[in-house]
Order: C-alpha cells, then sequence, then structure tokens
C-alpha cells in the first residue's frame, strides 16, 4: 500500500468471562477530585481534527478530563490502525477509535475493551472522484483504481474492503493510498492522486461542497449505516487492554464520566457553541461546512455512552469472514468486546 508524505497535521448477545471480569469494578471507581494530583493517561486517536472525534475533543477543550483529575495527552496519528498499534506496543493506554478494533484485536491481541461508546453510527463514506470516475456505474469499475483510505487496517481500509466485496473485489484488485483525514486527503483526491476515498468529516463534506466526489456509500446516518450493513452498528468509542482497565479503573471511570459529560453537551450545542469550543484548525478554513458537517452527522451521537445489543451483533456478523479479519482460534463472543460497567455508575447518568 502507498503512503503519501505530510499525512498528519499537528494534528450483548451473551457476555463472556473476559467482560464479566470487569462487573463491579466501577461501582469502587471514584473520579478523582480535580484539586489532587492530575493523573497522567495518553489517550491515542488517528486524525484528532475529525468530526468522529468531536466528543473527546470537547472533552480535552471544555476541561472535562481534567474535572476528573485527569491528565490527557491526546497522542495524534495519521490513522486509526496506528493509533490502535500504539497502546499494543505501550505508548498508549487508551485508544478513541472504531468499535471493530476490539473484534480485531481479539484475534491478533492483546485483548482490547471498548467501555464508552461516542457514536452509534461509523460516520465512514465512500465516493468516487467526479473527475476521474464521472462515468461510475458499478463497484467493479474499481478494479485497478487507487482508493484512498486512512491508513492499512484502520476502519477505512475494512470499510474499503466491505464495498469491494460487493463486486466481488478484494484489496489485490486495487491500489490502496494512505492519504489520512485531514486536507492532505482533500489534496489528494482534488489533485487525482485517488480515483476513489473512504474517509469521515469534514473530509468528506469538503469533497461534496465542491462536487469533487459523488457519494455511493454513506454511514454518517442511522439509516445510511441500515442500508450499508442490514443494521445498526457501533461507530466510535474509547477501548483499553483489559489488564489497565483492572488496574487503572479510577482513571477510565474518569474518562467515562468525562466523555459523558461532552455526549450531554451536544446534545443541545448549537452552532455558536462549537465555534467557541472548536479550534478553528480543526474546520479547515471553512466554518460553515464543518458546521454543516456536523448537523449531517448528529444523530450519529450516542446520547448516554452506549449502543443497541442489535448493533453490537451486526458489527460482528458483518466483520466475520471478511478478508481483514484473520480467522480465530475460537469464535469470538460480542460481550468480551465491550462493557458498559462504567458508564452505568458514572454521574452523568443520574
Amino acid at each position: 500500500m502507498e503512503v503519501l508524505p505530510n499525512l498528519s497535521l499537528n494534528r450483548r448477545a451473551v457476555l463472556a468471562a473476559p467482560a464479566l471480569l470487569l462487573t463491579g469494578l466501577g461501582a469502587r471507581a471514584q473520579s478523582a477530585p480535580a484539586s489532587a494530583q492530575r493523573r497522567k493517561v495518553v489517550l491515542a486517536l488517528g486524525g484528532k481534527t475529525a468530526l468522529y472525534y468531536l466528543p473527546v475533543t470537547l472533552a480535552d477543550q471544555l476541561g472535562f478530563f481534567r474535572d476528573e483529575g485527569l491528565d490527557v495527552e491526546l497522542r495524534d496519528h495519521a490513522g486509526g490502525s496506528l493509533a490502535r498499534q500504539s497502546m499494543v506496543d505501550g505508548q498508549a493506554d487508551v485508544v478513541a477509535g472504531a468499535y471493530e478494533n476490539t473484534i480485531f484485536l481479539r484475534q491478533t491481541g492483546p485483548s482490547a475493551t471498548a467501555f464508552v461508546f461516542f457514536s452509534r453510527a461509523p460516520q465512514m463514506v465512500f465516493g468516487v472522484s467526479n473527475r476521474t470516475l464521472h462515468d461510475f456505474r458499478s463497484p467493479t469499475q474499481l478494479r485497478g483504481r487507487r482508493i484512498g483510505i486512512t491508513a492499512r487496517d484502520s476502519s477505512s481500509h475494512w470499510f474499503t474492503s466491505l464495498v469491494l466485496a460487493r463486486a466481488r473485489l478484494t484489496s489485490a484488485d486495487v491500489n490502496l493510498v494512505g492519504i489520512g483525514n485531514t486536507v492532505a486527503a482533500v489534496t489528494a483526491l482534488r489533485d487525482g492522486q485517488v480515483d476513489a476515498i473512504a474517509n469521515i468529516d469534514p473530509v468528506i463534506s469538503l469533497l461534496e461542497y465542491r462536487q469533487d466526489i459523488r457519494v455511493l456509500w454513506d454511514t454518517r446516518s442511522l439509516r445510511g449505516t441500515k442500508d450499508f450493513y442490514g443494521g445498526l452498528t457501533p461507530g466510535g468509542c474509547l477501548y483499553a487492554r483489559q489488564d489497565f482497565l483492572l488496574r487503572s479503573r479510577e482513571v477510565v471511570q474518569g474518562l467515562t464520566n468525562a466523555m459523558l459529560r461532552a455526549l450531554k453537551w451536544l446534545q443541545t450545542a448549537g452552532p455558536g457553541d462549537l465555534v467557541k469550543a472548536v479550534p478553528e484548525a480543526y474546520m479547515y478554513g471553512d466554518r460553515a461546512v464543518y458546521l454543516a458537517a456536523f448537523d449531517k452527522s448528529r444523530e450519529a451521537l450516542s446520547p448516554d455512552g452506549m449502543v443497541s445489543e442489535e448493533s453490537i451483533a451486526t458489527a460482528h456478523r458483518v466483520l466475520a469472514g471478511q478478508e481483514f479479519m484473520r480467522q480465530p482460534a475460537r469464535p469470538i463472543s460480542p460481550g468480551a468486546t465491550y462493557t458498559y460497567d462504567f458508564v452505568r455508575r458514572a454521574p452523568a447518568r443520574s
């Protein structure tokens, strides 16, 4: 897979035994007082300027992490797979990313568990260039084309694989190009470096606004998600290795509390509130497009840090047997990949 340079912008079902180990932890997990010495936490994410990570951005910018006695470092990467790998390598404590990562890690190791969801739709979009694929009629036309993804083994890569499977194609039939999810991705499509793109907002909305792409599959809405996956499926979450959840339960509870505050804040936030809270650089020079993109995907936000059992089941059903998922030694129980223990004990739910 090619990688274009300069991608960064400073940028329930049955519960399995591992998940049961977490039961009761939250009862003892209290958020640290703001006056106490803050505990350092490294939270990795893949492209922090993306709207996908807005709840994380707000928890940081509005001081919700600090209120929980946490000193959170948002460590940015060019794609979700790189953020995931930083946790695997011990360079990050927690990751903000797609729920599918927890399924992937159940097969590749180490096991990780999602403990708070911030979106209930993937928010991934696949589109083709109006410049190089203006006569696009079928996914079979993607054969041999250059498709921009954020990074290999990222959610955009997996989404692309699902798109290709509709035409009985695999990743080997196309040229995957790593373009990140910042303004570099916009440039890559506009300059003809890629013929199609799988990405998130505000990148997609910027390309739509100038009619650079034709959107084919759109999971920014619940309806679009159902149409593509055949049911609801989760979006973003905070996940961590199980050993971290077991030994750092106060930290995990604090992170959960902060994220729930951010999600609650977003339920009533207006354009002016966002403009004040979100760094201007995150809007890529077009505030109107950014705000319109937020409005379009607003229903994707989880109002309570959880997603439905149906959603979890759909994710496992769709991913099972896909080319990008290694064959597991044993079946993966959906309940082994997430817990609501901390969400249920968070003050924000009272």
